[in-house]
């Protein structure tokens, strides 16, 4: 390769010489072959860009290798591949090779990469043109976004679950692609939970942490991307939990009635008119649940087997990360000043040390009612093992089943928003008193969105729906400040009034109601 700006990037040429950026290379053109057998990288089109792993140097200012432009990927050489900065600038370009070779030319796909590289501290990114990336987005011409749900493999996409719903979302296609920088960057931005864009009768970039974390989610969206072409020539909605029909402008009776019920404005029980619905947001605590379940049963049995789950646990990854959550928690809050916070010690200074101090910690938050996400998630996995076990079982109004049933019938989607982790959520409605409630959800959020009692945390919602106009969205909480928040957001809010519930202000403004069967 011949160098062209090492020295003045503070990468000497031995570097670029030596063992983890050979190894890079050549990882990418193995890649760029398998890719090629897959369909994804056809023609010359399509590419592969990854970050040099060494653990000396932080991940944002690690060397990035990114396969050429024009090149047959199947026979591709490590040699052929171009060696950019942080910043993207080309430190080391591949040599000319003779005719019919094409003389080398770095891929107009590296303005897009970096995106993915600053907005999301990326470690390599993949440019897929597979059919199923490019036919999915002609399923419906004027949709911008992607979505599938109750599907295997989003397991497979970063922060979802079976029952949650994945939301891709596209951008309209340009003559040259550097030019979809912009709306790429804009997709980001506006997707935060994102790990891919697709491009309109184009294909898709996929980003993930790792190499192996990018290439495991391009073949689960590119899984999932053929299911939705496939259960779409079925007549059938990979975005509908049931994967019920696809709703089409037919005239029949059934269609007409079904169509007013869940559109048209209708007069409720105080003889008002209620805006059309597409989505109904449900809070859980004091909304769907007795606050006592919460406060009486949940949070003992995780106080009081937060110890047992930690020491039986104690060498899983998925602990390990709990513990390292905490961990990073706590240091914020002593250095905050927060009473009941105490230093956890590191795995070095034993594991009993290190168990004791979260499980004080963990008691003083949950005392506290602290709605953080490291506790949430934590609270969550050890009631994972309570339900697994039958030692919990979780309880509903009785009023909740009929009306989760009734709105999933009528076509209305419906969402949980909750302090409590996702998976907690899962839980909760899986294993209620009335059987699995989760076939009538269509997806769950958690305070990684946002705060329950800030506007912009209902603003992110509905960009994650994607729903044009918020007040299509009806949010139904007993915290008065959640239900203002939702309001300022543009959101439908209405109060739940429940055995227990805290008081509302006077005049508080919004309408309330007892019974789901009154919504």
């Amino acid at each position: 390769m011949a160098a062209t700006a090492a020295a003045t990037i503070g990468f000497p040429q031995a570097y670029l010489e030596g063992k983890e950026v050979k190894e890079t290379s050549s990882l990418v053109t193995e890649l760029c072959r398998h890719f090629y057998t897959q369909g994804w990288v056809s023609g010359t089109g399509g590419s592969i860009t990854m970050k040099v792993h060494d653990d000396s140097i932080p991940k944002p200012d690690q060397l990035i290798i990114m396969s050429p432009s024009g090149v047959q990927k199947e026979r591709m050489q490590p040699e052929d591949m171009y060696i950019l900065s942080p910043n993207g600038s080309i430190i080391s370009a591949p040599s000319p090779k003779p005719y019919p070779n094409k003389p080398p030319k770095c891929t107009d796909c590296a303005p897009l990469f970096m995106k993915a590289y600053e907005m999301r501290n990326a470690g390599a990114v993949i440019h897929s043109h597979g059919m199923e990336s490019c036919l999915v987005t002609m399923l419906n011409p004027q949709a911008k976004e992607f979505r599938i749900t109750h599907m295997e493999m989003i397991k497979g996409i970063q922060g979802h679950g079976y029952y949650d719903e994945l939301v891709v979302p596209i951008i309209e296609n340009t003559a040259y692609e550097n030019e979809l920088t912009d709306s790429l960057t804009k997709a980001i931005e506006a997707y935060p939970k994102a790990t891919a864009v697709l491009v309109r009768n184009h294909g898709v970039y996929i980003w993930g942490d790792s190499w192996i974390h990018a290439k495991t989610q391009a073949e689960c969206y590119h899984y999932l991307f053929d299911a939705a072409i496939k259960l779409h020539q079925l007549g059938l909605d990979a975005a509908k939990p049931d994967h019920g029909p696809i709703q089409r402008h037919v005239h029949s009776q059934n269609h007409i009635s079904t169509k007013l019920s869940v559109k048209s404005r209708v007069k409720d029980s105080q003889n008002q008119t209620e805006p059309p619905r597409r989505c109904i947001v449900l809070d859980i605590e004091g909304t769907t649940t007795p606050i006592t379940f919460v406060t009486d049963v949940l949070f003992p049995y995780a106080r009081e087997n937060v110890g047992k789950h930690l020491n039986l646990t104690y060498d899983t990854a998925e602990t390990q990360e709990d513990i390292k959550l905490l961990r990073s928690q706590v240091e914020d809050d002593l250095r905050q000043g927060l009473a009941g916070a105490v230093p956890i010690p590191h795995a070095d200074e034993g594991k009993d040390k290190v168990i004791a101090a979260v499980v004080s910690n963990v008691e003083a938050m949950i005392k506290a009612d602290r709605k953080i996400t490291a506790l949430k998630e934590l609270q969550g996995h050890i009631w994972r093992t309570g339900f697994e076990c039958n030692e919990l079982k979780s309880v509903v109004f009785e009023d909740v089943a009929e009306a989760l049933e009734k709105w999933h019938s009528s076509g209305i989607k419906v969402y949980i928003y909750s302090s409590g982790s996702r998976l907690a959520q899962r839980l909760l409605f899986g294993n209620t008193n009335y059987g699995d409630l989760r076939k009538y959800l269509s997806g769950f959020f958690d305070t990684t969105i946002g705060n329950k009692k800030e506007n912009k945390s209902y603003k992110e919602i509905t960009e994650t729906l994607g729903v044009e106009d918020p007040s299509e969205i009806l949010f139904v909480t007993d915290v008065y400040q959640e239900a203002t928040a939702a309001k300022a957001a543009g959101l439908e809010a209405i109060i739940s009034i429940r055995p227990g519930n805290a008081s509302l202000p006077e005049n508080h403004g919004f309408k309330t109601v007892t019974s789901f069967s009154q919504i």
